[in-house]
């Protein structure tokens, strides 16, 4: 079941770099409009990760290093 869910995934992160490229060559509107989700996708989880880097790493110690 796991390896089913993961190949979906996969076959979904594929198909949205395939899009992309696609629609940065001059794609069907579709391809665009896929391609321009995708990538609003993409900046999001890129801020909301640099976000939690930021606030997780200044409220730490260095326990470790003694």
């Amino acid at each position: 079941m796991t390896v089913l869910v993961l190949s979906g995934l996969l076959a979904l992160v594929l198909g949205g770099c395939a899009c992309v490229w696609w629609a940065a060559r001059g794609g069907p509107r579709w391809a665009r409009g896929v391609a321009a989700v995708i990538l609003t996708l993409s900046e999001l989880l890129t801020q909301a990760e640099r976000r939690s880097r930021r606030s997780g790493s200044s409220g730490r110690s260095n326990q470790g290093d003694d």
